[in-house]
């Protein structure tokens, strides 16, 4: 199995309630039920209020690196992707467990 993991930190000027960061939220929420090779899915919003925190969090996996490069290429998470683009940045890790 293959943990992905992916910390959101919203650009600077950009708040929570920005209509571009609700439309990323609803993807991310969906895209669990979407792409086939997802084993696990959260996504949520950081409660912490720590100056260093991240502002979002993916915990996910997925079978093997096959199953991620799978992932990475279905056209919800590129949608997906293209859309946190406009207003974040983003930290990755993949790692087995």
């Amino acid at each position: 199995m293959i943990r992905h993991l992916v910390l959101f930190k919203l650009n600077e000027g950009v708040s929570h309630d920005d209509e571009r960061v609700r439309a990323g939220v609803r993807a991310f929420q969906e895209l669990g039920g979407q792409v086939p090779e997802i084993e696990s899915w959260e996504f949520a919003r950081n409660v912490s209020g720590r100056d260093n925190a991240y502002d979002y969090a993916i915990n996910a996996s997925v079978a093997d690196p096959e199953a991620l490069r799978r992932y990475a290429d279905h056209p919800a998470h590129v949608a997906g992707v293209a859309l946190w683009r406009e207003f974040a940045t983003w930290v990755i890790a993949d790692y087995p467990f």
